[in-house]
């Protein structure tokens, strides 16, 4: 009796980690975006180590932009 419950519960277990693994990945799956958006980035092209270089001087711009962003702000704040 105690052995048909202990395969019972990790059934149970396994059933629920299962549905909660399927919740994760179609959480983090990738939309399907139409293919006539302008808003889309253009495939990567070059080899792995030229994109990883691009991608880190997309990242450094848009922290520079940010940062200026946040002092424009903050002198238009303290002018006013």
């Amino acid at each position: 009796m105690r052995m048909v419950f202990g395969v019972l519960s990790l059934l149970v277990v396994l059933a629920i980690i299962g549905s909660l693994a399927k919740k994760q990945l179609q959480a983090v799956s990738v939309p399907v975006e139409p293919s006539g958006t302008a808003a889309s980035a253009p495939p990567p092209s070059g080899t792995p180590a030229q994109q990883s270089q691009q991608l880190q001087r997309r990242v450094a711009d848009d922290v520079s932009k940010a940062l200026e962003q946040g002092a424009s702000r903050l002198e238009n704040e303290s002018a006013q």
